[in-house]
């Protein structure tokens, strides 16, 4: 195959647990436009596969957990307009109803690590290492970083990384809140499941309730986002008493 269309992204179900693997361990699991597409059709196939209550994001192989968009990939697209309606990868991800965990590795630059804020958790490897390139590629990232780190980590960090383009470790991103679990080297898949398997042992409503209650208080206010747990809330009870009556 050729170095634009090897690689795939794989969906795999593990008891209650969902798995989307990007699997291009030779290329650092960096992503191709048709790698895109699979994920969103795991994230699909996650939403729509009932027994997935959880889903778990992680790289293929030992070195990375993604490097980002493979970028001659990206000069396969014909001009500016044939990019601007491209596939995007990132909105299949923030659209999961269920909670998403990142288990992250190695690299995580650019699109790696806009696929890492925009789970709702991380466990991250001691070895890992960030960045947000694209400045010094002569654009801005569009998979979410700007958004994700300043809602995260505050609008001074968001612009140290991105304006600089530095790489950053994963001490430093536990630092400055981005990250929920800093693992010893090769413990994070197996933390990451164990995080996941925690969740995927409560309620599916309350767990899908608690996302969608703070996903949208990034957006409302508080009078908005009070009303919205309530009816949220509502939601749950009346499950349980649905399922009462079906007992």
């Amino acid at each position: 195959m050729s170095d634009q269309t090897d690689g795939q992204v794989r969906f795999e179900l593990n008891g209650n647990v969902a798995e989307i693997i990007l699997d291009r361990p030779q290329k650092h699991n960096a992503l191709t436009p048709e790698m895109y597409r699979q994920i969103g059709d795991c994230c699909s196939e996650a939403n729509d596969t009932e027994a997935a209550h959880v889903v778990v994001f992680r790289g293929a192989g030992e070195r990375a957990f993604c490097a980002g968009s493979d970028i001659k990939a990206l000069e396969g697209y014909e001009d500016f307009w044939a990019w601007r309606n491209r596939f995007d990868y990132l909105p299949p991800i923030l659209e999961l109803r269920k909670p998403s965990v990142a288990a992250v590795k190695g690299w995580a630059l650019g699109g790696g690590l806009e696929i890492a804020l925009a789970c709702d958790l991380r466990v991250v490897a001691k070895s890992a290492v960030f960045s947000a390139p694209e400045v010094a590629l002569g654009w801005n990232g569009a998979g979410g970083a700007a958004q994700h780190l300043t809602r995260m980590c505050g609008y001074g960090v968001a612009m140290k990384y991105l304006l600089t383009g530095d790489r950053f470790t994963a001490e430093e991103a536990e630092r400055v809140g981005m990250i929920e679990w800093l693992v010893e080297e090769g413990e994070e898949v197996a933390k990451a499941r164990d995080v996941a398997a925690k969740i995927a042992g409560h309620s599916t409503v309350a767990t899908q309730a608690v996302k969608s209650a703070v996903r949208s208080a990034m957006d409302l206010t508080t009078q908005q986002g009070l009303r919205n747990e309530n009816e949220l809330m509502s939601l749950c009870f009346a499950k349980r008493e649905l399922a009462k009556l079906k007992a």
